[in-house]
């Protein structure tokens, strides 16, 4: 999870996890020892934030503008734009490259500095790390606000579910725009297949998301485990006919990973 971006931190932290996790599988640096590719060690979003953007294209509104830019493409123009768009890309690959070097540098240097630490040691100091982020032990889903106080148009938005609240978070931000204690939640639950609605006190908010069943089912599982009754979920889609299978807690987007586990089990107490 710390790889795929979901476990919000500075840089400088985000290369000492990735020392941490080298000295617990090749305990201490030696020349001798397998490196991992840099992707299984470092979030690769990182080193693709540090490129510049492709240039902006404004549009073309004029019909005939668009029919002699379709004529050009197809002659010198077009070839000319195509070894632009190559040489760029060569250019950007090169880069990323050179930010991958460093990186990899700076991590190991860090992995250095761990010599005579145990893989055991290794793991706690990692996870003590991650737990510093103060969303650590909740279930984060992808989501699109749909409505909000003010109005605004739709926002990618993190919804995390922890033992005792529903928090927002903007994606890569450590602290959450909002954060929402179970005793406020009035109501809770699906619109339709692909919309979750939350009712905090006087708000109704919705979510655009594919989880919408994932979210309703741990909602009530945190409830369950904390001895809450069950809160009332308006517009609930039909449920296909029950089967004697356990149920299976729903996985969002803080599971297991190897041996990092970053969200604990349901019903533990973290802070």
């Amino acid at each position: 999870m710390v790889l795929r971006g979901y476990v919000p931190t500075s840089e400088e932290t985000l290369q000492t996890l990735a020392a941490l996790r080298l000295q617990s599988l090749n305990s201490d640096f030696s020349t001798h020892a397998p490196f991992p590719r840099l992707e299984e060690l470092f979030p690769p979003h990182v080193l693709h934030a540090r490129l510049p953007p492709p240039p902006h294209r404004p549009p073309t509104k004029c019909r005939g503008a668009r029919l002699r830019a379709g004529l050009l493409a197809g002659g010198l123009w077009g070839q000319a734009l195509a070894k632009q768009r190559a040489e760029r890309d060569q250019r950007l690959r090169g880069r990323l490259r050179e930010e991958g070097a460093s990186t990899m540098a700076a991590i190991v240097e860090k992995w250095k500095l761990l010599q005579g630490m145990g893989r055991p040691e290794a793991m706690a100091a990692y996870m003590a790390l991650v737990r510093e982020w103060p969303g650590f032990g909740s279930t984060l889903f992808d989501v699109d606000l749909q409505a909000s106080p003010v109005g605004c148009g739709p926002q990618r938005l993190w919804l995390g579910i922890g033992a005792k609240a529903v928090s927002l978070y903007k994606p890569g931000e450590p602290e959450p725009l909002d954060s929402f204690c179970y005793g406020r939640i009035s109501s809770f639950g699906a619109s339709d297949s692909s919309t979750f609605r939350l009712s905090v006190e006087d708000r109704d908010l919705l979510f655009e998301t594919s989880q919408v069943e994932e979210i309703a089912q741990l909602l009530n599982t945190y409830l369950a485990s904390a001895g809450t009754q069950r809160l009332p979920q308006p517009q609930e889609p039909p449920t296909s006919p029950p089967t004697s299978e356990p149920t299976v807690l729903p996985q969002g987007l803080c599971t297991a990973a190897g041996p990092w586990q970053l969200r604990p089990p349901v019903g533990s107490s973290h802070s």
